[in-house]
């Protein structure tokens, strides 16, 4: 059968689906469109990150295609019900990069917390902000607030307990009754009151017509003053020029952004040249480690569906 990859995979998991299936593998092709719909015109399977979109357009150059394997856990760029509809597999990475994105959301908490993630080109310079920089705040005793309670979710918990935060959490999802808050130990607020309570606040839901912009300006005016917030899921999930006016007015004490509404972020964004801020390019979940995982997984799972259809005849 034939497999298409238009995104980066780690090359020992390419090869070991390539000697099972014919596959053709371009972690670039994402960037050619006319050569994508060519290329998935006979594909069994397709492998994709999050900037390949399997819209209505790439599926009706794709008459054959029976499998969608996503190196990574968000389908917001894959139009799953057209795939169901059409009896497509789709197949998420689900839980391979969750230690990546959890430490990235520790780490960035640290940085943040202590104000002093941009003074490498001050003290480069000669200047010595030793003064200015002194007031940083430690992790440990401080109440990290998870809003989504899912696997990454209870894995950031494990670590900021670890680290002696107190920890918080909301998903309307995860009853109180459910054993995972004392499993993680954990105690379950509701979305505003956790707002008002954390300080560190970090995002981990889905972006669905429910989320979008659930932290916009009136949820960031509830947050505690110089509170932290953390986005390693959706852009849409927050209103960035919102983030940008809590930023500057000195309300919020500080955001990581791994995630936009547009990526690339545009030049011109309201984020630039904010205080306090940390912006990265959608790599929270991508280490060296994580991608082993997530392209392995993948590769078996997607040789595996292969498989059991070839069986089916």
């Amino acid at each position: 059968m034939r497999v298409v990859i238009t995104e980066f995979m780690d090359e020992i998991a390419v090869a070991g689906l390539a000697t099972k299936h014919d596959t053709f593998y371009d972690r670039n092709l994402v960037d050619r469109p006319d050569e994508l719909s060519a290329r998935v015109a006979a594909a069994d399977a397709l492998v994709v990150r999050n900037r390949t979109q399997v819209d209505a357009a790439l599926l009706a150059a794709a008459p054959a295609l029976k499998v969608v394997g996503r190196l990574g856990v968000g389908l917001d760029n894959i139009d799953v019900d057209a795939c169901m509809a059409r009896g497509i597999e789709v197949i998420p990475a689900t839980g391979a990069n969750a230690l990546a994105v959890a430490e990235y959301v520790i780490g960035a908490a640290m940085l943040l917390l202590r104000g002093a993630c941009t003074s490498s080109a001050a003290v480069a310079s000669g200047a010595w902000p030793r003064a200015a920089l002194s007031g940083g705040r430690e992790l440990s005793g401080k109440t990290l607030g998870i809003v989504g309670f899912g696997g990454i979710g209870r894995l950031v918990a494990r670590l900021g307990r670890a680290l002696g935060m107190r920890v918080i959490g909301s998903d309307p999802q995860v009853p109180a009754s459910s054993p995972a808050w004392r499993a993680e130990g954990a105690e379950r607020r509701e979305l505003d009151a956790l707002l008002g309570e954390a300080d560190v606040v970090t995002l981990h839901v889905p972006l669905v017509d429910a989320t979008r912009h659930l932290i916009d300006a009136a949820r960031l005016a509830r947050m505690k003053p110089g509170a932290i917030l953390i986005n390693t899921e959706r852009g849409g999930v927050v209103d960035e020029a919102a983030v940008a006016a809590a930023l500057a007015s000195g309300r919020l004490g500080g955001a990581a952004l791994d995630v936009f509404e547009q990526e690339p972020l545009a030049a011109g964004s309201p984020l630039a040249g904010c205080p306090n801020l940390l912006l990265t390019p959608h790599i929270a979940g991508v280490t060296a480690e994580s991608n082993v995982r997530v392209s392995t997984l993948i590769a078996e799972k997607v040789a595996v569906a292969l498989a059991r259809l070839q069986a089916a005849g």
